[in-house]
């Protein structure tokens, strides 16, 4: 079952209209139509704040089937990603793993366009601080530790997030 039909279905047992959701969650009423209806898949963020206001874990919303392949491996899918999340450390894996899998695995397209554009969007930071002393390292060890804490969240299953990033890989149905 897809994640915005886990999202109606939890939603209509609880009695909630989409209006009453939207307004729980402090999101656009259009955001969960769009959602519920498969037009969109949600961001991490959306799917906590979706998931707070239904009362319920996040891990009750995720997509059992997310890339539409039966035959993919779970652990061989998840393995990917974590992986796609550690590579974030270097650009290069990062962006050819996803420029190879991002059709055979829609999890691995989004998550890898949001680990790339993080990538990118430190690079950008760091170059107009390469000449002041320290700034550097700093950037360096957030992206770090950025990095390594997603992994991480995406090894137990849990959400994501990559602060300061600029959307330079959009996607075709761009996740809210």
């Amino acid at each position: 079952m897809s994640t915005g039909q886990k999202i109606k279905e939890i939603r209509l047992k609880q009695g909630m209209t989409q209006q009453e959701l939207a307004l729980e969650a402090n999101i656009n009423l259009r955001t969960v139509q769009r959602i519920e209806n498969e037009e969109v898949i949600p961001r991490s963020y959306t799917l906590k704040i979706i998931a707070k206001a239904l009362h319920i874990e996040e891990s009750e919303l995720i997509d059992s089937n997310p890339s539409g392949n039966d035959q993919q491996n779970p652990r061989q899918g998840k393995a990917m990603l974590v992986w796609l999340h550690l590579s974030g450390l270097f650009l290069l894996p990062a962006f050819l793993t996803w420029f190879f899998e991002k059709e055979h695995d829609r999890d691995i397209k989004y998550h890898g366009a949001d680990v790339i554009n993080f990538q990118l969007s430190m690079l950008a930071l760091l170059l107009p601080c390469l000449f002041l002393a320290g700034l550097p390292q700093l950037v360096a060890l957030f992206t770090v530790l950025v990095v390594l804490i997603n992994t991480v969240r995406v090894i137990r299953g849990k959400s994501y997030y990559y602060p300061l990033t600029i959307r330079i890989i959009k996607t075709s149905f761009e996740p809210v």
